[in-house]
């Protein structure tokens, strides 16, 4: 049954993959990955090839020639699962900072509970962030307080990348209307769920920074976030949004 589908994009994670693609598939529930990789020039996807020989019909894998930006692999990762006809579709990092198992927590929340994205958030309950100098703790935090100023958006964790949506948010969003590539993607995607009415929630985790290979955050990455939600927000005072017929 096509019911989860999971969405990782990959660069350079060759040290992580093969854990996190064991972890996944050792879940209760059957759960299914698919790997987004931008031409990492580790073998990231050479290895993904070699492992669905082992889950040849639950790992999948779109191989892209170069980097093309985070928003860009989710969204090619959403048209495949709608496509395919998957009920409830993830995001998740590949690094092991989101906690495999954490993703039953999300998808209850989805199917038992009722709700049309459930988030998994660092800051519902304190902080719950391990091995994060604290410069960087502090940025993440008042960023998504930036956020919620600028957006009014009722959500604590912004800029959560660890999220599990309903397929019908993602019928309903216009997938090729969402603008940003970078994290600023991450705020876009709630923000746009919100104006439409579905149902969030946040579900508490701990967040763990990565032990193998290296951050991809930049600072271009984070001024697109800065800027984009002033201009999110401008431009959502004037789009008409589609109907949520939930």
């Amino acid at each position: 049954m096509k019911d989860k589908l999971v969405i990782v994009p990959t660069y350079n994670e060759i040290e992580n993959i093969q854990d996190l693609v064991s972890e996944v598939m050792a879940l209760t529930g059957e759960f299914h990955l698919l790997i987004i990789d931008d031409g990492s020039p580790d073998g990231t996807a050479m290895e993904v090839e070699k492992l669905q020989l082992l889950y040849p019909d639950r790992l999948f894998l779109i191989n892209r020639e170069k980097k093309l930006g985070l928003g860009t692999a989710y969204i090619a990762g959403f048209k495949f699962a709608l496509d395919a006809g998957y009920n409830y579709i993830f995001e998740m990092d590949a690094d092991f900072s989101h906690d495999p198992k954490d993703l039953i927590k999300l998808y209850n929340a989805c199917l038992k509970e009722g709700y049309d994205m459930a988030i998994g958030s660092r800051y519902i309950k304190g902080v719950n962030v391990v091995n994060w100098p604290m410069g960087r703790v502090l940025m993440s935090f008042f960023a998504s307080k930036y956020v919620q100023f600028i957006t009014g958006l009722p959500v604590k964790d912004t800029t959560a990348g660890f999220k599990c949506y309903n397929r019908r948010v993602l019928e309903t969003l216009e997938l090729d209307k969402i603008k940003f590539i970078g994290y600023a993607f991450q705020i876009e995607m709630k923000f746009t769920a919100w104006k439409l009415g579905f149902k969030i929630i946040e579900i508490p985790i701990i967040f763990t920074d990565r032990t193998k290979g290296s951050s991809k955050m930049s600072k271009n990455i984070f001024k697109e976030a800065v800027f984009g939600v002033i201009y999110m927000k401008a431009i959502s005072l004037f789009r008409k949004y589609p109907t949520n017929q939930t």
